[in-house]
């Protein structure tokens, strides 16, 4: 009995194929996207936006090996200034099936369903069915970049006010001079602490001159 649900879009039946080597056939399919195909709160393919998949299904003696093309588009967050970002992807994938009683060499494997070796990870059909969705989530994030930017010399965010830099590129805040940290505080406008005030920094002016 397969565990596969026929119904999901990313579950292929190879039945009309058949099992005799050589055999081949082609596929297309316009389907929504599933979750999980992206890397996680950076870039990826939004969940129900289209993906176009174009197959080659080939009978082999190990099972069927699955040739294909996928095209979507992602939508993620520049790194640099949180602007979104957008882009078309088409990747490409290859993998092979293994028939159930087989094992990675085409060898009939042993009546629990395991061969003698340690595998590494292979896909087994189940029945006549496969499901896509790990080669393709596999295929499409090796193609994402780790770090999204909306433009190769973006200049990120301010990183003392938040301004987009894109923007305005000559944007800059002024520097307080901590040599006047102490008088930052003391107001110019109570009588004579005003002219202490002044005669404080000319006196700290001239020392600077000397």
């Amino acid at each position: 009995m397969n565990r596969l649900d026929h119904r999901d879009p990313l579950v292929f039946d190879t039945h009309e194929l058949g099992r005799r080597p050589g055999s081949m056939r082609t596929v297309s399919r316009t389907l929504p996207a599933p979750e999980a195909l992206g890397i996680e709160d950076v870039i990826g393919v939004p969940v129900g936006s289209e993906i176009e998949l174009e197959l080659r299904l080939e009978s082999v003696v190990e099972g069927v090996l699955v040739t294909g093309t996928a095209e979507a588009h992602v939508t993620g967050e520049c790194v640099r200034c949180l602007e979104p970002v957008e882009d078309d992807i088409d990747v490409e994938f290859q993998e092979l099936y293994y028939y159930p009683e087989t094992d990675e060499r085409g060898r009939v494997s042993s009546q629990d369903g395991e061969s003698d070796e340690d595998e590494e990870e292979t896909y087994r059909l189940e029945g006549d069915f496969f499901d896509l969705q790990p080669v393709l989530r596999d295929a499409v994030v090796l193609e994402l970049p780790l770090q999204p930017v909306c433009r190769e010399d973006c200049l990120g965010l301010c990183s003392e006010c938040g301004a987009l830099l894109n923007d305005d590129p000559d944007h800059h805040h002024d520097a307080a001079d901590p040599r006047w940290a102490a008088l930052q505080g003391l107001s110019a406008g109570h009588g004579d602490e005003g002219d202490n005030t002044s005669d404080t920094r000319e006196g700290l002016a001239e020392n600077q001159e000397k």
